[in-house]
């Protein structure tokens, strides 16, 4: 399957001194070999910011 799984985590929170926001997407392997990066809600910072893919 072309399909994987990953994680993604807020880029602002720990400079602010808070914890970072995770969560769990997909992508196609195929096309898109960089990292995803997305705009997702931070519950913590109670703002959308800036996620990137970490490795596992």
């Amino acid at each position: 399957m072309p399909r994987e799984i990953v994680i993604i985590e807020c880029t602002e929170a720990r400079p602010e001194g808070k914890p970072p926001s995770r969560y769990m997407t997909t992508r196609n392997k195929k096309t898109q070999q960089e990292r995803v990066e997305k705009k997702k809600f931070n519950k913590f910072l109670r703002r959308h910011t800036l996620h990137r893919e970490i490795k596992k």
